[in-house]
């Protein structure tokens, strides 16, 4: 079948009753968890994972999937109203976003965000349509020796994006590979530390170690750095009797923003480990440099908002295609993911979009109704959204603890892992507090098994020589793309970090 065909397929999929309400409500849980601040699509989708359980798992992957990109609208809207940025994606949304609100313009410059978001996320998911199929068909070509070095980039890069704290970082990354060691080693069937406990003879399981870095980490932080002492004093209300709606000079002065935001962010979405942050600073930064009004951003201008908008939400669909057809997670979000998959038998991969179409191709399909959903909830809930931010940490708090707690308990029943969940949660603390990278010790933990699986049928294939990597055509290319990513993203880092910088120095 064509790409028409199949994606006419896959509207016939996402459009079902079920896949439908499941989607309107990932897109909903999805904006409230942006709005939380100091919280995310990582912590959202981890909290949330094990409520999935027992659904059809289109419908869940459908409903995860709308959390993820759900997420980066609701994250904005305590940029533009509280100057914090729901999660590290919108931080370059503060940039103009605040000042605006803080000129009288929070009404327009909310539906602005709603609607750059829109068409990040919408050509990002276009993108995914034409391009996804043409990666799969590329990526048969690939066996064991690939998917090692594939693994091997993702984490790489993933490293390099840290920046300066980059030996914290691999650091993070070897927990998290030592972690995915735990269990019986399938080769040798002997069991590697599980220290006598039968509960660990499966391996240290994804789901309490996420929950806890993410969800119990974060809430830890935000409690550490007083975000529950701050109230909502910092506040910017909406004047409802003012103009809501943006004028045809936002739309006009925007048009080209939102065109160049949604290409970038989609092409840095795609690489793995660079993600929508890096992506949504990369477009401040160009459209800045670009702009006939590039003096006044930080104060209060409206392309300063949508370009880092399209691009976030560009980002988080382009991390989608390598994903579904190479099974690497670019991001942490994307890692929990492809957790969700392995759950439910599932392996994304070259082959994924042809044994399972139906999924595939609804996935894509309900990107477009999710995006569509996302536009009016994040329009017209707007005021539901700011008593959400107004709810005190006090309350937040206990209440996600608790949340956290059943959704690990219930995945199996299991003491060991609840505890495992709370010192994963005090772990995530330390590592936010001293420059450590919970994603990188996730996508770790994700990754290592794969990684490890991969190399010893490699080693066997070549009969423990390492020359099968450098003898393979497919091989060479992934090696020479890590080589110029690794030494590309640095300076593209620098380059957004600086221009973020005197960003927020001229609107501070």
């Amino acid at each position: 079948m064509d790409v028409f065909s199949d994606l006419m397929m896959g509207f016939s999929v996402a459009i079902s009753p079920i896949n439908l309400l499941y989607l309107l409500i990932g897109a909903m849980v999805g904006m409230v968890v942006g709005v939380i601040p100091g919280f995310g699509p990582s912590a959202g989708l981890a909290i949330l994972l094990p409520v999935t359980f027992g659904m059809d798992p289109t419908g869940a992957i459908m409903m995860l999937a709308a959390i993820y990109y759900g997420a980066m609208y609701g994250g904005t809207i305590t940029s533009i109203l509280l100057n914090t940025p729901g999660e590290s994606a919108t931080v370059a949304s503060t940039f103009d976003g605040f000042p605006l609100a803080r000129n009288g313009r929070a009404g327009p410059a909310l539906v602005m965000q709603a609607a750059a978001s829109f068409v990040g996320g919408t050509v990002g998911v276009i993108l995914i349509t034409i391009l996804a199929p043409m990666f799969a068909q590329v990526s048969r070509s690939f066996g064991p020796p690939e998917y090692f070095l594939l693994a091997v980039m993702g984490m790489l890069t993933l490293i390099v994006m840290i920046g300066s704290h980059w030996k914290l970082g691999v650091i993070s990354a070897l927990i998290g590979f030592a972690l995915g060691t735990v269990g019986v080693d399938l080769e040798t069937g002997q069991g590697r530390y599980t220290f006598g406990s039968a509960e660990l003879i499966g391996g240290v399981y994804f789901i309490p170690v996420a929950i806890g870095l993410f969800g119990l980490g974060e809430l830890f932080f935000a409690f550490y750095t007083g975000l529950h002492r701050t109230g909502t004093g910092g506040i910017v209300q909406y004047d409802r009797q003012s103009r809501f709606w943006p004028t045809a000079e936002d739309w006009l002065s925007t048009r080209m923003t939102m065109v160049r935001g949604s290409i970038l962010g989609f092409v840095v979405g795609v690489i793995p480990g660079a993600g929508a942050t890096i992506a949504s600073l990369m477009a401040y930064s160009t459209e800045r440099s670009i702009s006939r009004n590039g003096h006044n951003f930080g104060n209060g201008e409206m392309a300063g908002l949508v370009a880092p908008e399209t691009a976030n939400n560009a980002a988080s669909s382009g991390a989608m295609i390598p994903l579904l057809t190479l099974g690497i997670p670019g991001s942490a979000s994307t890692a929990v993911l492809l957790a969700a998959f392995l759950l439910w038998g599932l392996r994304p991969g070259p082959l994924f979009m042809e044994t399972n179409p139906e999924l595939a191709w609804g996935l894509i399909a309900s990107m477009y109704l999710g995006n569509m959903a996302l536009l009016a909830i994040s329009i017209f809930a707007i005021p539901l959204f700011v008593q959400i931010i107004k709810v005190p940490y006090r309350i937040l708090g206990p209440t996600v603890v608790v949340i956290c707690a059943i959704g690990t308990f219930s995945v199996h029943a299991s003491f060991i892992e609840l505890y495992l969940m709370f010192a994963a949660g005090v772990i995530g603390f330390f590592m936010r507090l001293y420059g450590f990278s919970p994603a990188a010790l996730v996508l770790a933990l994700v990754l290592g098994p794969l990684a490890e699986e991969a190399l010893r049928q490699t080693l066997t294939i070549s009969r423990g020589s390492f020359m099968i990597f450098v003898d393979r055509a497919p091989s060479l290319w992934i090696i020479g793309v890590t080589v110029t990513l690794v030494l590309l993203l640095p300076l593209l880092n620098r380059f957004g970090s600086r221009n973020a910088a005197s960003a927020e120095s001229a609107g501070g």
